[in-house]
């Protein structure tokens, strides 16, 4: 999984500038691209070979899936190559941008990373579902706070030409009390059913904390450190692991 979800960024970021010349750097010029953007395009010969042989890697691994994680994984591979085609088919980068800002795309990355990660253990074990279902959307709304987050600081100090879908604006105007109510969520759904395992819900509400934290020391903090470290947030699990493995 941890190769599939790099291969998807870096094509992600390889397709959002491959209309641009690679010395192109004028950031006035491309409002909503962002300094990785311009990493990806200059290294681009590097990620096409890591995303080839990654490709090699993941045929390599698809044998040991469970074949009920396999037919989930194509439900949900073909959501995602339909958003692919849908953003990238374009032949413009304007086109490009705003066909992406009509879409909630935030809230669809998190649906789907989420749904990524819990398909192997509901393929195993179908009847843990529906008591993972509140979790599972716990987590979900972690992941698109994380990059309803790192939009917010990309966009704060310049207006752009294409602004968001509506569900994201007023999502980015509630920030912290989407944040406060994810972590009450998050303890609420394991106090109400002992079925949901508590280290996912603990460290969903510590990430989320860590999110909120970042977000009211922006201004302190360089941008493309910030957005390190929304992304370092999301590893609190790491600090439970010994905890589970007792």
């Amino acid at each position: 999984m941890a190769l599939a979800v790099w291969m998807l960024y870096a094509a992600d970021r390889l397709m959002d500038t491959r209309l641009l010349n690679i010395d192109d750097i004028d950031p006035t010029r491309h409002e909503d691209l962002e300094a990785r953007h311009y990493f990806h395009r200059r290294h681009r010969t590097a990620f096409l070979t890591g995303i080839l042989f990654c490709s090699i890697a993941l045929a390599a691994l698809l044998p040991h899936l469970d074949a009920a994680a396999i037919r989930l994984y194509l439900i949900l591979g073909g959501l995602v190559a339909g958003y692919f085609i849908l953003i990238h088919a374009t032949s413009s980068a304007t086109a490009q941008q705003k066909v992406a800002h009509r879409m909630p795309k935030e809230i669809a990355v998190g649906l789907c990373f989420a749904a990524a990660t819990f398909i192997p253990t509901v393929a195993r074990r179908p009847d843990l579902r529906y008591p993972l279902l509140p979790i599972a959307l716990v987590f979900a709304a972690l992941c698109s706070l994380n990059c309803l987050f790192i939009y917010a600081w990309e966009h704060e100090d310049h207006r752009t030409n294409h602004p968001p879908h509506a569900i994201t604006r007023v999502a980015l105007g509630n920030l912290p009390a989407l944040t406060a109510a994810l972590i009450f969520c998050s303890i609420a759904v394991v106090l109400l059913d002992r079925r949901v395992p508590w280290p996912i819900s603990c460290a969903s509400a510590l990430s989320a904390a860590i999110l909120l934290l970042l977000h009211n020391r922006r201004l302190a903090i360089a941008r493309t450190t910030l957005r390190a470290a929304a992304d370092l947030a999301l590893t609190t699990p790491l600090l439970l692991l010994p905890i589970v493995l007792r």
